[in-house]
């Protein structure tokens, strides 16, 4: 009895264990949530990555445009807390990529052929869209072809048109015009066309709403000239405390010694394309922010950053440095 009920429990214990369902398997992986891709940064026409060394006054130079509003495009409190990598819109918001998406599309209308209008060929009346024909005139008609005599009431025959073309016969003609011979052997050829003269090149000026009606900002020598690889403006000659005059009308979007090799520098902002810059002076006369006129005495020339006394001059274009020589007028 013994050696029967020991199997049968093993067989109940071991039936038990089978019919529990197997752990279940959790995927640990699935159930990590995915991170968030941080957004590009954006790129291309109208933006600039700050790099080592540069300072919000240098990219606003460079750029052409006022400090305070690359700042304030940017959302940035304080000029001087800009980090390397940073990227930084240098135009007005909506102006840079105007030209790069190239314009909304416009619906051009479609236009239809005009109806032609169909008639049958036996139709009586003229064929649409035919010209006009202008009837024949009422002259003699060639010979060997006869046709209905004027006014077309007369019944057509031989005596008709015999009488028809007598008649035309009648017409009084043209007298004959007398040409002097000695005219026509004198035939004069007309004189050759010289070719114009090509005009003069004429040095890059601004055009439009950008012009600008420059001055001399000193009354001192030239003692270095522009240069693509050197120098990007003029170097002026003279003495500490010469007068230094705002070259054209404009507005002063910097006043200050923020930029590395300039010394105390002003730069007026003439229109949305010129910038016109002053270097080294011994003192500024204006603030920012201030309008000044053409003429007018904004700095005393110094030495500030300068080994020697001299006032440096740059005209920018749309923040490229270009040889003010071209517009400046003759001495």
């Amino acid at each position: 009895m013994i050696r029967l009920f020991v199997p049968l429990v093993s067989a109940l214990v071991l039936a038990g264990c089978m019919s529990q369902p197997p752990a279940p398997i959790v995927d640990r992986s699935s159930s990590a949530q995915p991170r968030a891709s941080a957004p590009a940064a954006p790129s291309g026409p109208g933006y600039y990555t700050v790099k080592r060394g540069d300072t919000l006054y240098r990219i606003a130079l460079d750029h052409g445009q006022d400090y305070k509003d690359i700042a304030a495009w940017n959302n940035i409190t304080n000029p001087g807390a800009i980090r390397e990598g940073q990227v930084l819109r240098v135009v007005p918001p909506g102006a840079a990529t105007a030209s790069a998406s190239g314009g909304a599309v416009v619906a051009q209308p479609v236009v239809t052929a005009p109806v032609v209008e169909t008639q049958a060929l036996d139709a009586p009346g003229k064929v649409a869209g035919a010209p006009a024909v202008a009837p024949a005139s009422a002259g003699p008609a060639p010979e060997g072809l006869k046709r209905e005599p004027r006014g077309g009431k007369e019944p057509y025959s031989d005596e008709a048109y015999a009488r028809l073309n007598r008649a035309g016969d009648t017409q009084p003609k043209p007298a004959p015009v007398a040409v002097d011979p000695k005219s026509e052997a004198k035939t004069e050829k007309p004189p050759e066309a010289k070719p114009e003269p090509k005009p003069e090149p004429k040095p890059e000026v601004a055009a439009g709403p950008d012009d600008v009606n420059w001055q001399w900002p000193s009354s001192g020598k030239v003692i270095n000239g522009y240069s693509d690889a050197g120098n990007k403006g003029l170097d002026f000659g003279g003495k500490a405390g010469d007068p230094v005059l705002a070259a054209s009308e404009g507005k002063v979007v910097y006043a200050g010694s923020g930029l590395r090799g300039y010394g105390e520098l002003v730069i007026v902002k003439h229109n949305a394309t010129f910038l016109s810059a002053y270097a080294h002076n011994r003192k500024i006369l204006v603030k920012e922010g201030q309008q000044v006129t053409k003429g007018q005495k904004i700095a005393e020339m110094g030495n500030t950053d300068s080994e020697t006394v001299k006032l440096h001059f740059e005209i920018r274009k749309q923040g490229k440095p270009i040889d003010p020589m071209l517009y400046l007028p003759k001495r």
